[in-house]
């Protein structure tokens, strides 16, 4: 472990160089005053969002945008316990096959069309018909019927049963959007979001920011405490640093790891770290010339030293992950983490046929920590041998490159540096929709490591088949094994929600999911 943190002490300088170069001089940093009358917010993300229709989105940060203007039935709290949104009240029969939902009453859409049951209903058949070919179908294809039970209530049945069903319901997938939206946009309401959200949508110019304002009719009595909030996105971690520290940014999320303790307390400035719910991990395409080979799987996860990607990439705000999913969601089964042995790993690359190693790609996102996070693992690689070409992508080229491939011969993806973030807190969902099988395959989910395993399918199946407890976290336990030892990843680390604000911010927060909540946000007087 020693050799390790020596032979990554030049670039641990470099971060830091740059780290001190990003931020500037304290004399230098012009400090915007507050003007306590200004009910305007500036949030600086780290990517560019890909969409505003929550049924054809896969990414948490549109999300968490969609969120501040379209809601649903339900949703999560802080701490990603169900509660009532538009729905005042829910039950489920004992098999967990039919749920019912009492609406509340007097909701407008912000178009001026009611909201009623017939709403819910054109919603959730829209998303969960396959042939609409929405990204979030997969959420919802086990709807059988939506009944109609009053204008304010109605009943959905399954067809089989689903303990994890309500927290699917409270997945941002959930969000209702205006009947008559849908049907004068089609496609294109992803770029004409209405909902019926404390925030109506204004504009959005996709590199540039995406703003929102003020629902004056908003459902939830003395909400918003905001006028206007604008989104930008700044995928360069120094100057999303500098947009908080000069107070021309309100609010950013991440924080970028390597300036949290710089950060915490300085000029007005609170850093929030807990304890997420997000896997990172460089997915393997298992389809191809050489990941189709289980030793060579074997030998990538023993040449990245996981304490040192922690150390370099992430300042120490994370864990090693030790199972596909993080410890927080639900029926986690914890597994023994692959250890840091090269000689072992080239051995194995040897008994797979590739002792002269081979060269492959790495796709990611363009943000610096993922660029930093695919150049360690270049690094890394190149100690068995294996030549890693970084190749960074705008959030939105990344998307089709990597979720819109048809048939799977045609993916050109081999590695993939991302993280997953299951945003019902169900195993569920931090597993099916990334390693269940053909079924899971893009465009219809996320399993980029084209990964199926009889076992795997099978556990999955079963989990989804009962709405005991137990069952189902026996199920998973299996299923949690069998992918580990497979390793259809490299597996990485389970990170920590960091999200910076000006000290007169109240009521803007991360979930575990690395979600953003902001429908109680105020500027403090």
């Amino acid at each position: 472990m020693k050799k390790a943190y020596v032979r990554f002490g030049l670039l641990l300088v470099l971060i830091f160089s740059l780290v001190a170069c990003s931020g500037g001089e304290e004399g230098e940093k012009e400090v915007k005053k507050v003007d306590k009358t200004n009910k305007d917010v500036t949030i600086a993300v780290s990517a560019t969002l890909t969409g505003m229709d929550p049924h054809d989105t896969n990414d948490t940060l549109s999300n968490s945008v969609q969120k501040t203007m379209i809601e649903g039935l339900v949703g999560f709290d802080e701490e990603m316990n169900v509660i009532p949104v538009l729905a005042e009240s829910y039950e489920s029969n004992e098999e967990a096959t039919e749920f019912t939902f009492k609406l509340r009453e007097g909701i407008e859409f912000h178009d001026g069309t009611p909201f009623n049951a017939e709403a819910v209903k054109v919603n959730f058949e829209r998303v969960a018909n396959p042939e609409n070919g929405l990204k979030r179908q997969s959420l919802y294809g086990l709807i059988d019927t939506i009944e109609i039970i009053s204008d304010y209530e109605v009943k959905f049945t399954l067809s089989e049963p689903f303990g994890a069903m309500l927290n699917t319901f409270a997945h941002p997938a959930g969000g209702i959007q205006s009947p008559k939206a849908l049907e004068e946009f089609g496609k294109d309401v992803a770029r004409h979001p209405v909902g019926t959200g404390p925030f109506k949508f204004v504009d959005w110019r996709p590199s540039e920011y995406l703003e929102v304002e003020k629902n004056g009719n908003y459902w939830k009595e003395g909400y918003p405490k905001v006028d206007k909030v604008t989104f930008k996105p700044v995928t360069e971690n120094g100057s999303r640093v500098a947009m908080l520290q000069t107070g021309e940014a309100d609010f950013i999320y991440p924080v970028p790891t390597e300036q949290v303790e710089a950060l915490q307390g300085k000029d007005g400035i609170v850093v929030d770290s807990e304890p997420s719910i997000v896997v990172q991990y460089a997915s393997l395409n298992t389809m191809k010339e050489p990941f189709n080979n289980p030793k060579v799987r074997e030998a990538l996860n023993l040449a990245v030293n996981k304490e040192a990607f922690i150390k370099v990439v992430l300042n120490g705000e994370a864990d090693v992950l030790d199972s596909i999913i993080a410890p927080n969601v639900q029926y986690y089964e914890k597994q023994t983490p692959y250890g840091f042995d090269v000689e072992k790993a080239k051995e194995l690359l040897k008994e797979a046929g590739y002792e002269s190693g081979f060269k492959t790609t790495v796709w990611g996102g363009n943000s610096s920590t993922a660029v930093k996070a695919m150049e360690f693992l270049q690094q890394q690689l190149a100690q068995i041998n294996v030549e890693l070409e970084v190749l960074p992508m705008e959030s939105g080229t990344l998307s089709d490159r990597i979720w819109s491939v048809e048939n799977p011969a045609d993916a050109e993806v081999g590695i993939y540096y991302g993280g997953w973030s299951p945003s019902t807190g169900d195993a569920d969902w931090g597993i099916r929709p990334l390693i269940g099988g053909e079924a899971a395959f893009p465009p219809n989910s996320y399993n980029v490591s084209y990964y199926s395993n009889d076992k795997v399918n099978a556990g999955i199946a079963a989990a989804l088949e009962t709405a005991n407890s137990d069952d189902r976290a026996a199920a998973y336990k299996i299923v949690q094994q069998e992918a580990w030892n497979d390793a259809p990843w490299i597996f990485l680390a389970t990170t920590r929600t960091l999200a910076g604000k000006r000290d007169y911010i109240e009521g803007a927060y991360l979930l575990p999911d690395n979600s953003l909540s902001i429908t109680e946000i105020e500027i403090k007087e």
